[in-house]
């Protein structure tokens, strides 16, 4: 007869510790306690049943927390490093919608939940695909901590009907912008400013981040190597949007010397700083955007509005795209710090205007 594998206690049990799944915070496994009553036999089974459960990812670890609180906590470990606006969206939505979810247990969490929480953003598409978002990564973290059986995201969300939302269309700078801009008596840190928007296709924060070592005179080109983001009105430094962020761009001549003359005169590193030499903040620099507005209104033959900085990227990206092919998209992508798939999603119907299918199958297949 074969050796029970397991041995009775003396309190009528087998039992033995296993491992649950999980790890403490110093990256030691813990264990858990499974026994039976009826035989060694039978917790042999239930020791072969509960690692299947850990290798498909059923098994889940008991708890008591709540989805609400579990969400706090989701924000503040997991994305503690994410950029003070894309956290500060997180918290909107946890703190504004999630709340209706007080009291209701995180293993309780279903799909009816994540309807209701939707339904209190009813008529506003972009707040509810920000719901979307938070509320899948809250799930997919608690799966990933075995809080939550891995088939959870199926049941949630599979037939999830996806919000229909439409962002504002962007603008390129109308024929009129473009002379005010360089017919405009901008200060001299102004105008490099506006100029490396036009010229370089730089975001806001990448721009107001550039120090004296970022740009090259002699090459003419710039280093895109860190950006400002803000906290409230306090500025801080971070990486670029992506590693695609990090790139060296071709300053063109037509805005290389207002840019030249800017980092020949700086006293210090930063081209763009506050006076006592600190970078740019929130205030300072809405008051340095609506100098440079006012400015290009003053010799405007009609009127500017709504004109942002991010709107001299989208001029600089469109007509980029209006060289193709004499440029391609992977080096497009490659100026703007994106990836090709963006520009193609954002681009593709600039790109499709470019495209002469007859004159294409022509060419390549005449003789």
């Amino acid at each position: 007869m074969a050796k029970a594998k397991y041995t009775k206690g003396k309190d009528g049990y087998w039992k033995t510790r296993v491992w649950d799944g999980t790890y403490d915070s110093v990256g030691r496994k813990r264990y858990i306690t499974i026994r039976s009553k009826k035989s060694s036999k039978d917790l042999e089974n239930k020791v072969i049943e509960h690692n299947r459960q850990i290798r498909d990812r059923e098994y889940i670890v008991p708890s008591s927390i709540s989805f609400l609180d579990y969400a706090v906590e989701w924000e503040q470990v997991y994305k503690a490093s994410r950029a003070g606006n894309t956290r500060a969206i997180y918290q909107y939505v946890i703190r504004r919608y999630l709340s209706c979810l007080e009291g209701v247990h995180l293993t309780d969490i279903s799909r009816m939940h994540y309807q209701t929480v939707l339904n209190e953003a009813i008529g506003h598409p972009s707040v509810q695909q920000k719901i979307r978002l938070t509320f899948k990564q809250i799930v997919r973290s608690a799966v990933a901590d075995q809080y939550l059986p891995a088939h959870i995201m199926d049941t949630i969300f599979n037939n999830d009907e996806k919000t229909i939302y439409k962002p504002k269309e962007k603008r390129i700078l109308t024929d009129n912008e473009k002379r005010a801009l360089f017919d405009a008596d901008l200060e001299e840190s102004d105008k490099a400013f506006a100029y490396i928007l036009y010229g370089c296709g730089l975001r806001r924060g990448e721009a107001l981040a550039l120090t004296r070592d970022h740009i090259d005179l002699e090459h003419h080109t710039l280093s895109v190597e860190q950006a400002i983001a803000f906290d409230g009105e306090t500025p801080y430094i971070k990486a670029p949007k992506s590693q695609n962020g990090f790139r060296t761009v071709p300053i063109p001549d037509l805005v290389f010397p207002a840019i030249k003359t800017h980092v020949g005169s700086l006293q210090q590193d930063k081209l763009f700083h506050m006076k006592d030499g600190r970078w740019v903040t929130k205030s300072s620099y809405r008051k340095k955007w609506g100098r440079i507005l006012r400015q290009m209104q003053a010799v405007s033959d009609a009127p500017i509005t709504g004109l942002t900085a991010h709107m001299f990227r989208h001029n600089y990206c469109t007509n980029l795209c209006y060289q193709i092919p004499s440029i391609s998209i992977k080096h497009i992508a490659a100026l703007l710090g994106d990836t090709e798939k963006m520009v193609i999603e954002v681009y593709d119907h600039m790109i499709l205007e470019k495209e002469d299918i007859g004159n294409a199958l022509k060419n390549a297949l005449d003789l």
